[in-house]
């Protein structure tokens, strides 16, 4: 207010403009700081919790297993446990992908 005092009125154009620039800037520098902390967060919430990858892996087994013993009752299907047991393989790397960075 002072430098609109001092400089008068044909400045206040500027002056505003000036102030305005500052505050856009300054606001600009706030959003990314909080952008950068929400990323530094954002993986640890992405990740399945411990509890559901303890039940993957249960029902993995359990489906492997009666497959197993089904095509092996069953007769001469002993080919589709590679598909089966592989398949189950995939699944449960895929879902567990992202565990090798976590902490605690």
């Amino acid at each position: 207010m002072s430098a609109r005092r001092d400089l008068g009125p044909e400045f206040e154009d500027a002056l505003v403009e000036s102030f305005l620039d500052k505050m856009g800037q300054e606001v600009d520098r706030r959003v990314d700081e909080r952008i950068a902390q929400r990323a530094s967060k954002a993986p640890a919430r992405d990740r399945a919790p411990d509890g559901q990858r303890l039940a993957l892996a249960i029902v993995s087994v359990c489906l492997g297993t009666v497959s197993t013993l089904l095509l092996v009752l069953l007769g001469d299907k002993a080919a589709y446990l590679v598909p089966i047991w592989g398949g189950l393989i995939i699944i449960n790397a895929i879902f567990n992908s992202g565990r090798s960075g976590k902490s605690g």
